[in-house]
């Protein structure tokens, strides 16, 4: 499966979309109810506690794995880091993200691409 796979340099996914979501934030809450680091929707935040750093991660991992294979099984490859975020913030726009959504695609590929630090 392909959809496990991080750039290969730089931040890892996971990391760069924590800062992008919430600056780190394991108490941030969104406008719409996110919780979590990831800033994962009420409806779709699967239980536990959403401040625990692991918890969170787990539940945005299993989000995505389902994103990312539909994305696979679709388009025969899997995506790329700008996909990748597409893919999180905005899923129904993967093909045709906004230019909102876009814009902060890129900032999340060059994060990823870069290799900023999420933490000192």
């Amino acid at each position: 499966m392909l959809s496990q796979a991080a750039s290969v340099s730089g931040m890892d996914r996971w990391e760069a979309l924590s800062m992008i979501e919430s600056g780190d934030n394991d108490h941030a809450i969104g406008s719409r109810g996110e919780v979590s680091r990831y800033q994962i929707l009420p409806t779709l935040w699967p239980g536990g506690n959403p401040r625990n750093e692991q918890e969170a991660l787990s539940a945005a991992r299993a989000i995505m794995n389902v994103r990312l294979d539909r994305f696979e099984q679709m388009h025969r490859r899997a995506a790329t880091d700008f996909e990748f975020y597409v893919l999180w913030n905005a899923p129904w726009e993967v093909d045709h993200p906004s230019k909102a959504v876009s814009a902060r695609a890129r900032r999340f590929a060059n994060l990823v691409k870069a290799g900023v630090a999420a933490k000192p």
